[in-house]
């Protein structure tokens, strides 16, 4: 029996939850504007909080979609194998080195249940995606952080903490929620030094946005090898964060491995034929990005001359490591209808959007820094 603290008299504990479950954290949104307009009775917010791309799909893409609504009184194909067939040329490697998923933080998910039992150590750079903890403990697994140095993630320190329980190593590059990125030389150095029965996850939800000069992971790296997996997803330069949809490039021996463990019929009609109709009109998607690579490169100007000091972000959005400041300067842009993503006591995220919603971010961001 325990006490309802709400109501008082003992209540009934119903079920028996794991005590990993009990003692995980859980994952948090970015605050939703909607939301911030109910609790401060604002009106006309903005969500800068969840690294969105702030236009709708491509006509092209929301025409794929609509086309197969009528159809969905049938489940979709489960593995998606038109999808794969379609990433695997894009990519130029082979069909079975693809795998996809209801967004790459479910693959990440699907590949910790592959691989960690109770005990092994899960080891990721922290301050990172939020997620990493949240996965390693629900699998009774031990999470082994290594402090980002500069905003960035630390390699040498990552390479350092690999012990004999080591099972997964998870980077987010660029790191979220700084934005800072590896060049695939330094990360093709790093996977050197990492034993083969250690599988690294690299993390790229945001690659459209980073600087080519610093390569591509999937040419780069992967055939030197076959221990690395590379995640991305189609809810942010594509703009279908709400179909979910994601996809992973890796060796066939782990593409098999992580397929185990999906869900049946987990990527729907709809993502399947979004993503599709995306990846046949990526070159339009190309300019939706350099569109905001460009309005990034103006906010960092701008945050910068006012004296701030902000991390080279390659992806869309930026992280103002603003310590004890972070949560006056988040309240005061709530109230000012700008909802952007708050990491307590150490800085703010804020997604780049439109040039409109950005300038008015600014200027809520000047306002609350002075």
């Amino acid at each position: 029996m325990t006490v309802d603290a709400r109501t008082g008299p003992e209540v009934e504990q119903v079920g028996s939850p794991r005590a990993a479950v009990l003692a995980m954290p859980s994952y948090k949104p970015g605050k939703d504007a909607k939301q911030s307009e109910a609790e401060l009775g604002i009106t006309n917010a903005i969500k800068l909080a969840s690294n969105e791309n702030p236009l709708p799909p491509l006509p092209e893409v929301v025409a794929a979609i609509t086309a197969v609504i009528g159809g969905v009184n049938r489940y979709a194909d489960h593995r998606a194998m038109d999808l794969r067939a379609v990433l695997a040329q894009w990519q130029g490697v082979e069909l079975s080195h693809v795998t996809v998923g209801n967004g790459s933080s479910a693959i990440l998910h699907r590949l910790a249940a592959a691989y960690v039992d109770a005990g092994d150590e899960v080891l990721y750079p922290w301050r990172s995606f939020e997620v990493y903890p949240v996965y390693t403990k629900l699998l009774d697994g031990i999470p082994v952080t290594v402090p980002l140095v500069d905003e960035t993630a630390d390699l040498a320190g990552l390479a350092a903490a690999i012990t004999e329980r080591t099972k997964l190593i998870m980077i987010a590059n660029p790191n979220n929620p700084t934005g800072t990125a590896l060049s695939a030389t330094k990360l093709n150095e790093f996977c050197s030094q990492v034993p083969r029965n250690v599988v690294v996850v690299i993390d790229e939800a945001y690659f459209e946005f980073v600087d080519p000069a610093l390569g591509n992971t999937i040419v780069d790296v992967l055939p030197h090898h076959p221990n690395v997996i590379v995640t991305r997803t189609f809810s942010k330069a594509q703009g279908l964060a709400g179909l979910r949809v994601g996809y992973a490039v890796a060796d066939p021996q782990i593409i098999s491995a992580i397929d185990k463990t999906q869900l049946p019929f987990a990527v729907n009609a709809a993502a399947q034929a979004g993503a599709i109709a995306a990846v046949q009109h990526s070159d339009k998607i190309a300019m939706r990005v350099r569109d905001i690579v460009e309005e990034r490169g103006r906010v960092l100007a701008e945050v910068r001359s006012w004296g701030v000091e902000v991390p080279e972000s390659q992806a869309n959005f930026v992280y103002l490591p603003l310590g004890a400041k972070a949560n006056a300067v988040f309240a005061a842009m709530e109230r000012d209808g700008v909802v952007i993503r708050l990491f307590d006591q150490l800085g703010v995220r804020i997604t780049i959007s439109t040039p409109a919603e950005n300038t008015r971010m600014l200027l809520s961001l000047k306002n609350a820094l002075a």
